[in-house]
């Protein structure tokens, strides 16, 4: 019984180990959905303890017990607002608050969103309600998408996973009256893996691009919009290939996303945001490499309900409550706040959308 306690434990470690590999050596299957699987560790680690413990083998429980708090430690990192009020490693929300919908922070319904599109010509807008979804092969409910964006003061909506038809079926819902411009990626069944992507703004783009960033997927549309003192937010919606699509071209897409953190017209006062299924976490060394800026394309971008800290947004699969792991995220550049970052349930898709606001700081 001892020697299959110190098993579990030797295994546990070693599995919790691998996340600490250089960003790209963990692109061989299955090592990415095994890191997936690292903050639900503790749960057989746990187990074994309890074992060792009824046992009395209190060296080997020791050790199960140190591994399994181990394997929860990035998931902890989005806490910190919780474990330091001052506002932790992310800094503070928004608006001071803690985490809420966008639906409470705007009043009115059409009719604002008629006044703030009006306003926003002559006053850019320091604050932006965003979205994410991604819609499983362009099956996901239309409708509920429009009314979310309509209840929740949209901004910019990022799409991951669209056809032709969920387009159609968006027109039909009225999603042109709330957000009139679009962009999307060119469709091409060699790279698109489940569609291709969109971008829908309330906003008129001062540029808009289908390809902003070459990564081995769906092409990554991206708009650029004005805001207040004189300063612009290059928005994209990306979509990673799955580890199931081709471990290399997962971390070499998910990594190469970093060149618009870095490109040139974004500086030191302009911002890069980043929306989509990343079918990453915080746990994958791509995904950290990413919001760590340590390889030369690596970028600066921050994950917003990280940063927020009141708890991390688990968005896949939606039809189960518990285990879920965070695959959709909201990324920007410095130079922004992040409040309202939380998961919405659309029906017809597997995974959640993600909504959060960005406010220039």
């Amino acid at each position: 019984m001892v020697t299959v306690l110190y098993a579990v434990m030797l295994i546990g470690a070693i599995w919790v180990a691998i996340a600490n590999l250089p960003a790209g050596l963990e692109a061989w299957m299955p090592l990415p959905y095994m890191i997936a699987l690292i903050p639900f560790l503790w749960v057989p680690l746990g187990a074994a303890a309890l074992v060792a413990a009824v046992a009395h083998e209190w060296g080997v429980m020791c050790m199960l017990i140190a591994v399994a708090l181990a394997s929860t430690t990035r998931r902890s990192e989005y806490w910190s607002k919780s474990l330091n009020p001052r506002g932790g490693k992310g800094g503070p929300t928004a608006d001071g608050t803690s985490r809420e919908t966008t639906r409470e922070t705007h009043s009115g319904g059409s009719d604002d969103r008629e006044t703030r599109r009006e306003t926003s010509r002559e006053t850019l807008p320091s604050r932006l309600n965003l979205m994410t979804l991604n819609c499983r092969y362009g099956r996901a409910d239309a409708e509920r998408i429009v009314a979310e964006v309509r209840d929740r003061h949209i901004d910019v909506l990022a799409l991951q996973e669209v056809n032709d038809d969920l387009v159609a079926r968006l027109e039909t819902a009225g999603i042109q009256s709330l957000l009139p411009y679009r962009q999307s990626g060119e469709p091409k069944e060699s790279s698109d893996n489940g569609g291709y992507n969109m971008l829908f703004s309330a906003l008129e783009p001062a540029a808009a691009v289908a390809n902003v960033v070459v990564i081995p997927a769906a092409d990554v549309p991206a708009i650029t919009l004005r805001l207040a003192g004189d300063r612009t937010a290059t928005i994209a919606s990306a979509h990673p290939k799955s580890p199931m699509r081709g471990c290399r071209d997962w971390s070499a897409g998910i990594r190469g996303l970093g060149a618009l953190a870095e490109a040139k017209h974004i500086g030191d006062r302009n911002i890069a945001v980043v929306m989509g299924d990343l079918n990453s976490s915080t746990d994958h060394p791509s995904f950290r490499a990413l919001l760590g800026g340590r390889e030369r394309t690596g970028g600066r971008f921050r994950d917003a309900s990280l940063t927020q800290g009141t708890g991390p947004c688990l968005t896949f699969p939606s039809w189960l409550p518990w285990p879920r792991i965070e695959l959709d995220h909201i990324l920007a550049t410095p130079g922004v706040t992040f409040s309202n970052v939380a998961p919405v349930h659309v029906r017809n898709t597997d995974h959640l959308a993600l909504t959060g606001t960005i406010t220039l700081a």
